[in-house]
Protein backbone atom coordinates (compact mmCIF):
# COMPACT_ATOMS: atom_id res chain seq x y z
CA UNK A 1 0.00 0.00 0.00
CA UNK A 2 1.32 3.44 -0.94
CA UNK A 3 1.83 5.72 2.04
CA UNK A 4 0.30 9.13 1.55
CA UNK A 5 2.37 12.25 2.27
CA UNK A 6 1.18 14.10 5.38
CA UNK A 7 -0.40 17.51 4.78
CA UNK A 8 2.35 19.64 6.32
CA UNK A 9 4.99 18.03 4.13
CA UNK A 10 2.68 18.19 1.11
CA UNK A 11 2.38 21.96 1.48
CA UNK A 12 6.08 22.31 2.32
CA UNK A 13 6.87 20.44 -0.89
CA UNK A 14 4.85 23.05 -2.78
CA UNK A 15 6.61 25.89 -0.91
CA UNK A 16 9.91 24.29 -1.88
CA UNK A 17 8.82 24.33 -5.54
CA UNK A 18 8.06 28.04 -5.23
CA UNK A 19 11.73 28.60 -4.32
CA UNK A 20 12.62 27.92 -7.96
CA UNK A 21 11.27 31.39 -8.89
CA UNK A 22 13.57 33.13 -6.37
CA UNK A 23 16.24 35.53 -7.60
CA UNK A 24 18.49 35.92 -4.55
CA UNK A 25 22.12 34.82 -4.86
CA UNK A 26 22.46 33.84 -1.17
CA UNK A 27 19.29 32.11 0.02
CA UNK A 28 15.94 31.70 -1.65
CA UNK A 29 12.70 31.05 0.19
CA UNK A 30 9.29 29.93 -0.89
CA UNK A 31 6.11 30.60 1.07
CA UNK A 32 2.53 29.54 0.63
CA UNK A 33 -0.47 30.58 2.67
CA UNK A 34 -3.10 27.91 3.20
CA UNK A 35 -6.52 28.23 4.80
CA UNK A 36 -9.09 25.42 5.02
CA UNK A 37 -6.91 23.21 2.79
CA UNK A 38 -6.92 25.83 0.04
CA UNK A 39 -3.79 27.61 -1.18
CA UNK A 40 -4.51 31.32 -0.87
CA UNK A 41 -1.22 32.68 -2.27
CA UNK A 42 2.44 32.00 -2.88
CA UNK A 43 5.54 34.13 -2.58
CA UNK A 44 9.24 33.85 -3.33
CA UNK A 45 12.32 35.97 -2.67
CA UNK A 46 12.87 38.61 -5.36
CA UNK A 47 13.29 42.29 -6.13
CA UNK A 48 10.22 44.53 -6.29
CA UNK A 49 8.37 44.51 -9.61
CA UNK A 50 10.24 46.39 -12.32
CA UNK A 51 13.55 46.46 -10.46
CA UNK A 52 16.54 44.35 -11.40
CA UNK A 53 17.06 41.16 -9.42
CA UNK A 54 20.41 40.16 -7.94
CA UNK A 55 20.52 37.34 -10.50
CA UNK A 56 20.26 40.02 -13.24
CA UNK A 57 22.97 42.17 -11.66
CA UNK A 58 25.25 39.23 -10.87
CA UNK A 59 25.99 40.29 -7.31
CA UNK A 60 24.48 40.56 -3.84
CA UNK A 61 25.10 43.84 -2.03
CA UNK A 62 24.85 42.21 1.41
CA UNK A 63 27.35 39.54 0.38
CA UNK A 64 29.74 42.19 -1.00
CA UNK A 65 29.57 43.97 2.35
CA UNK A 66 30.02 40.64 4.21
CA UNK A 67 26.84 41.17 6.22
CA UNK A 68 25.97 38.05 8.27
CA UNK A 69 22.68 36.25 7.85
CA UNK A 70 19.85 37.87 9.78
CA UNK A 71 21.28 41.40 9.77
CA UNK A 72 20.81 44.62 7.79
CA UNK A 73 17.96 43.47 5.57
CA UNK A 74 17.32 47.08 4.60
CA UNK A 75 20.34 46.73 2.29
CA UNK A 76 18.81 43.74 0.49
CA UNK A 77 17.19 44.25 -2.94
CA UNK A 78 14.67 41.48 -2.35
CA UNK A 79 11.19 41.35 -0.91
CA UNK A 80 11.00 38.29 1.34
CA UNK A 81 8.84 35.34 0.34
CA UNK A 82 6.52 35.74 3.34
CA UNK A 83 5.91 39.40 2.46
CA UNK A 84 5.24 38.56 -1.20
CA UNK A 85 2.72 35.86 -0.18
CA UNK A 86 0.97 38.29 2.19
CA UNK A 87 0.87 41.06 -0.43
CA UNK A 88 -0.84 38.67 -2.84
CA UNK A 89 -3.58 37.50 -0.46
CA UNK A 90 -6.78 39.12 0.81
CA UNK A 91 -6.63 39.60 4.59
CA UNK A 92 -9.97 37.89 5.11
CA UNK A 93 -8.45 34.70 3.66
CA UNK A 94 -5.34 34.91 5.85
CA UNK A 95 -7.13 35.11 9.21
CA UNK A 96 -6.48 31.79 10.95
CA UNK A 97 -4.36 30.53 8.03
CA UNK A 98 -1.03 28.70 8.01
CA UNK A 99 2.05 29.99 6.23
CA UNK A 100 4.44 27.28 4.99
CA UNK A 101 8.09 28.33 4.59
CA UNK A 102 11.03 26.55 2.98
CA UNK A 103 14.49 27.94 2.26
CA UNK A 104 17.45 26.83 0.18
CA UNK A 105 21.08 27.96 0.28
CA UNK A 106 22.04 29.03 -3.25
CA UNK A 107 25.66 27.92 -3.04
CA UNK A 108 25.09 24.43 -1.62
CA UNK A 109 21.55 23.75 -2.85
CA UNK A 110 20.77 22.44 0.64
CA UNK A 111 17.69 23.33 2.66
CA UNK A 112 18.24 26.06 5.23
CA UNK A 113 17.93 23.94 8.40
CA UNK A 114 17.08 26.75 10.83
CA UNK A 115 15.03 29.02 8.59
CA UNK A 116 13.12 31.72 10.40
CA UNK A 117 11.13 34.77 9.46
CA UNK A 118 12.91 38.07 10.03
CA UNK A 119 11.51 40.59 12.53
CA UNK A 120 9.70 42.55 9.80
CA UNK A 121 8.10 39.44 8.28
CA UNK A 122 7.02 38.31 11.76
CA UNK A 123 5.20 41.62 12.20
CA UNK A 124 3.48 41.25 8.82
CA UNK A 125 2.47 37.65 9.61
CA UNK A 126 0.99 38.79 12.93
CA UNK A 127 -0.94 41.68 11.35
CA UNK A 128 -2.19 39.48 8.50
CA UNK A 129 -3.93 37.27 11.09
CA UNK A 130 -1.95 34.14 10.18
CA UNK A 131 -2.22 31.62 13.03
CA UNK A 132 0.66 29.21 12.33
CA UNK A 133 3.94 29.11 10.48
CA UNK A 134 5.36 25.73 9.46
CA UNK A 135 9.06 25.79 8.61
CA UNK A 136 10.79 22.99 6.71
CA UNK A 137 13.94 21.70 8.44
CA UNK A 138 14.63 18.56 6.38
CA UNK A 139 12.77 16.69 3.65
CA UNK A 140 10.41 15.20 6.26
CA UNK A 141 10.90 17.29 9.42
CA UNK A 142 9.45 20.68 10.21
CA UNK A 143 8.80 23.11 13.04
CA UNK A 144 5.32 24.43 13.79
CA UNK A 145 5.19 27.96 15.21
CA UNK A 146 2.04 29.09 16.99
CA UNK A 147 2.02 32.80 16.14
CA UNK A 148 -0.09 33.81 19.16
CA UNK A 149 1.98 31.88 21.70
CA UNK A 150 5.45 32.22 20.19
CA UNK A 151 5.45 35.68 18.59
CA UNK A 152 2.73 37.63 20.40
CA UNK A 153 2.45 36.33 23.97
CA UNK A 154 6.22 35.77 24.14
CA UNK A 155 7.08 38.99 22.30
CA UNK A 156 10.72 38.84 21.32
CA UNK A 157 10.80 42.04 19.26
CA UNK A 158 13.42 43.80 21.39
CA UNK A 159 15.70 40.78 21.03
CA UNK A 160 15.20 40.85 17.25
CA UNK A 161 16.12 44.51 17.02
CA UNK A 162 19.12 44.31 19.33
CA UNK A 163 20.66 41.20 17.78
CA UNK A 164 20.16 38.90 20.77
Amino acid sequence: MVQRRDKHNYYLDIAESVIERGTCLRRNYGSIIVNNDEIISTGYTGAPRGRKNCTDLGFCRREQLQIPRGQRYELCRSVHSEANAIISAPRRDMIGATLYLAGRDCKTGELVPDASSCAMCKRMIINAGIAKVVVRNTRDEYTVIDVQRDWIDNDDSLGDMMGY
